[in-house]
């Protein structure tokens, strides 16, 4: 096994052909423009743009010119993304310019806070950016990439705690590639397949299940910046497309949408699921329909790929439990709470600047607390069973109430707030809001939902708003979110 991204891109380019071979030479141009920019061994560099070859090119090139990738969610508003590039202290950010209808570059200077001092626009700025490159040496680049090691940090990717406080994520080199190699091998992904990437670069899954499975495999990387089911029938039919993991509601949109039958689906053979609950029947209709084999997963973002199914397990197995260890990790359940702890050489090496966040999610013995309830049947897979956090997952992006809810206090008419995911049968779950108003004041839903509209990321802001006089309380204050769970049950 390789163990730094920069030689498993070269390997790549030595074994797998002339597709390798180009993107070896795009990722060295753009460490070369990035040692120009003033890039230094260990800098960090912000990555703000949707999936694309570019956002490919540049977190292998920051990898080649030896410094830290730290990709930033699209979906975060200027503020949010602000907080990101600050706390890990970015030299550099590539952004991209305006994209669904938003100017993100100029979001962040509007907030008028200082930026990094090398900033690129893509695709308006891309050419200029690695042209500026040229004035420095390939042998000096090439350098920066062999005097990479295991263990330096390849990536940080942030999420958020149930206090609602981001969290970056470290990860050495050595972990982001093993965990790639651990699912390119399970998947059975190979030079012959052809990958098309719907889930976010940004998001851990995107990134080593993704760009960097494909790179120790030889597999095709086909990245689709925005999902869209038109688009994306057509694309697995023109590309043969072999390899498509997602959402379950990514599935059922290309199965009942009316133009299913226009279009060749019939390349993939593999078809990955997992974040949120997959019926045994959609199992079955997956394969049925779409002729791929189905397998779900399970991870996050302190450990990416922990277990998984095996190609061949049946439809309960895979519709039903997250799969067996894999990645090297050790699974087990623990207390009276039946959380889920993992261990393995895979674990985080920590939260960026939180020692105390750190020690609270690995104890002494290498445990990671991963804050969610399961079982593990006696062949060893484990089934989730419910969170001990509050989080709940909107269209395949989870989402912490506690963030939400601390953006609601803001608004000045707002006592208390709780909020809980509800079913949803596009979405899988997405966010309810129980307001309680201050004496003597009065809102309404859509002026709560404009409101988190203009803080939050649209995953984020709740679908629905029930005002209240008061909430369930237990003896200490704390709001008793099981019972509104119970009554949106009841709904």
């Amino acid at each position: 096994m390789t163990s730094t991204i920069p030689a498993a891109l070269a390997r790549a380019a030595a074994c797998f052909g002339p597709r390798y071979e180009h993107l070896l030479a795009e990722a060295r141009r753009v460490a070369r423009a990035l040692i120009a920019g003033g890039l230094r061994p260990g800098d960090r560099l912000a990555l703000w743009a949707p999936n694309s070859a570019e956002w490919v090119q540049t977190a292998l090139g920051v990898a080649w010119a030896g410094g830290t990738l730290v990709p930033v969610n699209t979906r975060f508003t200027a503020v949010e993304a602000l907080d990101i590039i600050e706390r890990s202290h970015a030299r550099g950010l590539v952004v991209v310019g305006p994209f669904r209808g938003a100017d993100r570059l100029a979001g962040l200077r509007a907030t008028g806070a200082t930026l990094p001092g090398l900033i690129v626009s893509i695709p308006g700025g891309w050419a200029d950016f690695l042209a500026s490159g040229d004035a420095v040496p390939a042998s000096e680049a090439d350098a920066r990439a062999e005097a990479v090691t295991p263990d330096d940090v390849a990536d940080i990717l942030f999420t958020s705690g149930t206090t609602g406080r981001s969290k970056g994520v470290m990860s050495a080199h050595r972990q982001s590639l093993a965990v790639a190699e651990a699912w390119a091998g399970i998947a059975g992904l190979g030079p012959g397949d052809r990958y098309l990437v719907v889930n976010p670069f940004f998001n851990s899954f995107g990134l080593k299940a993704g760009i960097l499975a494909c790179l120790v495999s030889g597999a095709a990387i086909v990245p689709e910046p925005v999902f869209d089911v038109s688009r994306t029938m057509k694309v697995i039919g023109d590309q043969r497309i072999t390899v498509l993991p997602g959402p379950p509601t990514l599935y059922t949109s290309l199965m009942d949408h009316p133009e299913a039958g226009r279009h060749d689906l019939s390349s993939l053979r593999l078809a990955v699921t997992g974040a949120a609950v997959v019926p045994p029947a959609l199992v079955e209709r997956m394969r049925k329909e779409l002729g791929a084999e189905v397998l779900t997963a399970y991870g996050l973002t302190e450990a990416v790929v922990a277990t998984m199914c095996r190609p061949g397990d049946d439809a309960r197995t895979v519709a039903e439990t997250c799969g067996r260890a894999a990645a090297g990790f050790e699974v087990r359940i623990a207390g009276l709470d039946h959380e889920v702890l993992l261990r393995g050489p895979n674990t985080m090496l920590g939260y960026l600047d939180d020692p105390r966040a750190t020690a609270g999610a690995i104890d002494a013995e290498g445990w990671l607390h991963t804050g969610d309830v399961g079982r593990l049947d006696e062949r060893g897979y484990l089934t989730i069973t419910d969170r001990l956090k509050d989080m709940y997952i909107c269209g395949g992006f989870n989402v912490y109430p506690a963030e939400v809810e601390r953006t609601l206090a803001r608004l000045p008419q707002v006592a208390e707030s709780a909020v809980i995911g509800v079913p949803d049968q596009r979405l899988g779950e997405v966010g309810r809001a129980y307001v309680v108003c201050r004496p003597g004041q009065s809102l309404t839903a859509p002026e709560v939902i404009d409101f988190c509209r203009g803080r939050l990321a649209g995953y984020k802001v709740p679908r629905g708003v029930v005002l209240r006089d008061e909430l369930p309380h237990n003896a200490s204050g704390k709001v008793l979110k099981y019972l509104l769970r119970a009554e949106a049950g009841d709904d």
